[in-house]
């Protein structure tokens, strides 16, 4: 996990570490949007008393839901 870099007192951040904690937030954001996306599916919350490759498959489904709702290919499988 990667955190952003904080201001010291009477210190100003770096311009690199400024784009640095701007990059990071921008990843930081798409990821929570995926979680979201997850929780609205409720994939996260429910015990599957399926078989394995069922639920795997249904897994794969909703994933492949999101990244078709949100319309880009950043997320790898």
């Amino acid at each position: 996990m990667t955190t952003p870099h904080k201001k010291k007192p009477k210190q100003e951040l770096t311009q690199q570490q400024k784009d640095q904690n701007k990059t990071l937030s921008t990843n930081l954001i798409l990821i929570e949007h995926f979680i979201r996306l997850l929780k609205i599916f409720r994939i996260a919350l429910q015990r599957f008393c399926l078989r394995i490759d069922t639920c795997e498959q249904i897994i794969l489904t909703v994933y492949g839901l999101i990244r078709l709702k949100i319309g880009t290919l950043f997320l790898p499988i």
